[in-house]
């Protein structure tokens, strides 16, 4: 794996960096300002619009939403959409950073995490000195509903599969698995974007929703065609993106999970109910620092340091 999210230490990133867009759900144009942070600081968003800048963890215990994208809120005051900006952090082995936005919802920018994970590329890694926990898989834990399953397996090293069926010629079943490093998130994961059907995006319309969804961030699918004059980036684009956001979703632990994650119909409120039901089985799990010569593409367990 890539020593960036391999490191033993904490990671921070080189210098501010800041994008503009708008909200794909409200249309509103959003200021985005990623700044370095100290060690153990985590991953914070601060809404830069409101009175007193509230900061809100990028924590899944501060998941208040998971309708149409990921959101985390504290006190009334939300931040909408953040899975890619997430899926781009944890990629790229991020333990801490200031986030502002000056409006509730993420800027969508083209769909994907290609340009979070390039505006992060551009900022720098900085190593920090405190020692960065890993969130260990030590036994199987899985949780279905359905036809939805997510499933976390001991794995010396941060292995995700992701299944994904739709009745769509287009799409039909696709799957995917990766050995997650960045080169492998910025190469084959980061650029594939988000997706619709037609008759939802009008739907969504109607009631308000999707304001700010065009050609030029989101694909978009008919009863048989790719709507986008420039088609698909990838020819199973859409479970690629599925990926992504599972990443991102994912990174709510707090930490790197090290262990083989597999997932079959999910979406983000399933991704959710995992995490939340992964924590509180505390006999299949540990955090702590391990020693990065086990993390490997491996299946061998991962070695704990004492602490």
């Amino acid at each position: 794996m890539n020593k960036a999210t391999t490191s033993l230490k904490q990671q921070t990133i080189g210098h501010a960096v800041s994008c503009s867009g708008v909200g794909v759900h409200s249309g509103k144009k959003a200021n985005l300002t990623i700044k370095p942070a100290p060690a153990n600081h985590g991953i914070r968003f601060v809404r830069t619009d409101l009175p007193g800048t509230p900061m809100i963890s990028a924590l899944f215990n501060q998941v208040v939403d998971t309708s149409l994208a990921t959101v985390i809120g504290s006190d009334g005051c939300i931040v909408s959409t953040i899975e890619h900006l997430m899926a781009a952090l944890s990629a790229l082995g991020i333990d801490n950073a200031i986030i502002e936005l000056d409006a509730y919802e993420m800027p969508i920018m083209d769909g994907s995490a290609g340009p979070f994970f390039e505006l992060l590329e551009h900022a720098g890694l900085e190593e920090q000195e405190a020692d960065r926990c890993f969130f260990i898989i030590n036994e199987a834990f899985e949780l279905r509903e359905g036809d939805k399953f997510v499933g976390a397996y001991p794995h010396a090293g941060r292995k995700l599969s992701c299944t994904i069926e739709y009745d769509h010629p287009l799409i039909q079943t696709q799957s995917i698995t990766v050995d997650l490093d960045e080169q492998v998130f910025g190469k084959e994961i980061a650029s594939a974007r988000t997706f619709g059907f037609m008759h939802e995006v009008e739907m969504m319309k109607r009631f308000g929703l999707a304001r700010g969804g065009n050609l030029d961030n989101a694909i978009v699918i008919d009863r048989e065609d790719v709507l986008n004059p420039g088609g698909l980036r990838f020819a199973d684009e859409f479970v690629r993106h599925k990926l992504l956001d599972c990443i991102g979703d994912f990174s709510l632990l707090g930490m790197p999970i090290v262990g083989h994650l597999v997932t079959h119909r999910s979406g983000h409120a399933f991704n959710h109910a995992f995490l939340e039901n992964l924590f509180q089985n505390k006999s299949n799990w540990q955090a702590c620092p391990i020693d990065t010569r086990f993390l490997s593409t491996t299946p061998a367990q991962p070695k704990a340091l004492a602490i």
